[in-house]
């Protein structure tokens, strides 16, 4: 009896760690999808009037949107897109002490309003220069502020 008990959970064992690498696999498979193309920043969301936990993920620049994807989901599809068309940037700021641990090491934090809302994006220091040069670079006449 021992030893069939032994065969059943190695299997088990073995079916989860299956399950697990096939997860991983996965994953890394649609990040790449996500990054083949290029114009993509890592970046964390957070929505300051809901509830307030900062999601990880990665933005990809489309011309005159920005897609930001969660980084841990299975969907192709962006989760928000941000028009630069209408974009407000309300305020920009430093990290508080409880939120570092949420955000990558020299993050910076923009406040923006598009017509889907008010989300705050945290982003590299790197890539938040880069987000404003985006938002400059937008067409003559563009109602940017």
């Amino acid at each position: 009896m021992g030893e069939y008990l032994a065969w059943d959970i190695g299997g088990l064992l073995a079916v989860v760690l299956v399950a697990v690498l096939a997860a991983f696999a996965l994953l890394s498979l649609r990040r790449w999808l996500l990054e083949r193309r290029g114009g993509t920043v890592e970046c964390s969301l957070r929505d300051p009037h809901g509830r307030g936990v900062w999601r990880l993920g990665i933005g990809r620049y489309n011309g005159d949107e920005l897609l930001w994807f969660a980084i841990f989901g299975i969907r192709l599809r962006p989760r928000r897109v941000v028009s630069r068309r209408g974009l407000v940037v309300s305020g920009r700021r430093k990290p508080e002490a409880e939120e570092e641990a949420a955000l990558q090491p020299d993050a910076g934090i923009v406040e923006i309003q598009d017509d889907n809302g008010t989300v705050e994006l945290a982003m590299s220091g790197a890539a938040l220069t880069g987000f404003l040069a985006w938002l400059e670079a937008a067409p003559p006449g563009s109602p940017i502020t």
